[in-house]
């Protein structure tokens, strides 16, 4: 793998759609959250506004939110790493999915590293029966980023995937928004388990700086990723949030871009 400048930041969680659906999609995620988008869901779009702060790699993804969209997403992203080698792309899939096996296989076979699951959109319990076929064809091979927390549902409770990990020991898992988005205490369940990583999107603004701090050493600053939720915040916005932690130089580095490189690296894949 290719030595990574000092100055790269790797960002571990953003969204992309297709031209053709992208303003509709946007304004069915700021619905969904109440929150008034500013920014374009377009590959261009993220590529721009990320190099303001110097971001050289994207993990980007989408959500099916039935399972007849799984292949398209997936063909979809899987074409935009292609175009645009600073892209790290997740596939999708649902539980409803027919040959849920099959597909993440030709995910793998498609250069795809690793599945973003959103069980709020996907309106699935992240510790039902019904995922298990999921996780047991991902177990070992792919890493699954989810959408973890939300204090209007608890499809995606953190201690809904505290059970997951006890039945799957090999799951390596993403626990997006600091592990919880708006239920962080939730989230305790999780701090300092070996396979939960978490990433900063979609918390900073809601986290006074000293509790990010906190929750991000509880969970463990080896553990931890940088991440906007792009289109959710800009770039600019986010690192200066991020910038805001008290946090020390080497700590900063490993969120930006380190830990990043060193979890690829931890399932052969080179970014």
């Amino acid at each position: 793998m290719k030595k990574l400048q000092k100055n790269t930041v790797i960002n571990m969680h953003t969204h992309i759609f297709p031209g053709k659906i992208e303003e509709k999609a946007v304004d069915a995620i700021g619905q969904f959250y109440g929150i008034p988008m500013q920014n374009k869901g377009t590959s261009e779009y993220l590529l721009s506004d990320g190099a303001k702060i110097g971001v050289t790699k994207y993990l980007v993804c989408s959500t099916a939110t039935t399972a007849h969209q799984v292949e398209s997403i997936n063909n979809f992203v899987s074409r935009e790493v292609l175009a645009h080698p600073e892209f790290i792309g997740f596939g999708s899939i649902h539980p409803d999915y027919e040959n849920i096996a099959a597909e993440i296989d030709r995910m793998v076979s498609l250069g795809l590293k690793g599945i973003k699951l959103h069980p709020d959109f996907q309106k699935f319990n992240i510790d039902d029966e019904s995922a298990f076929p999921i996780y047991e064809a991902a177990e070992g091979r792919l890493p699954i980023l989810f959408h973890t927390g939300d204090d209007r549902y608890d499809f995606s409770d953190p201690r809904r995937l505290n059970r997951v990990l006890e039945k799957f020991p090999k799951l390596v898992a993403i626990a997006a928004h600091l592990g919880g988005y708006r239920d962080w205490e939730a989230a305790r369940v999780n701090y300092g388990h070996p396979r939960v990583y978490i990433d900063t999107s979609s918390s900073l603004m809601f986290v006074p700086p000293e509790e990010a701090v906190n929750i991000i050493r509880a969970h463990g600053v080896s553990h931890t990723f940088f991440g906007t939720d792009s289109p959710m915040w800009n770039h600019t916005d986010e690192f200066a949030r991020f910038n805001a932690l008290e946090l020390t130089a080497e700590e900063r580095s490993m969120i930006l871009y380190k830990n990043a490189a060193d979890f690829f690296k931890s399932f052969g894949m080179e970014i």
